[in-house]
């Protein structure tokens, strides 16, 4: 395994914050867009997200030797 170099660190902190800030007004937006929904509609986020960890779970229990 490699090690990462204190500059290496250093950039991808650098540039992990560069994103931050370049995405926060939409980010925002995003935010304030949702809180004034009306009808927060979850199940139809949760259960596709519950179908893949159940397939995830399903492909794990089948590769055990």
């Amino acid at each position: 395994m490699q090690e990462v170099s204190t500059w290496e660190a250093v950039l991808l902190g650098v540039l992990a914050l560069l994103l931050v800030f370049l995405f926060r007004p939409g980010i925002k937006e995003a935010l304030r867009q949702s809180q004034e929904t009306e009808h927060k509609d979850w199940a139809g986020a949760l259960i596709p997200i519950a179908l893949v960890v159940l397939f995830v779970i399903l492909l794990i229990v089948l590769a055990k030797p």
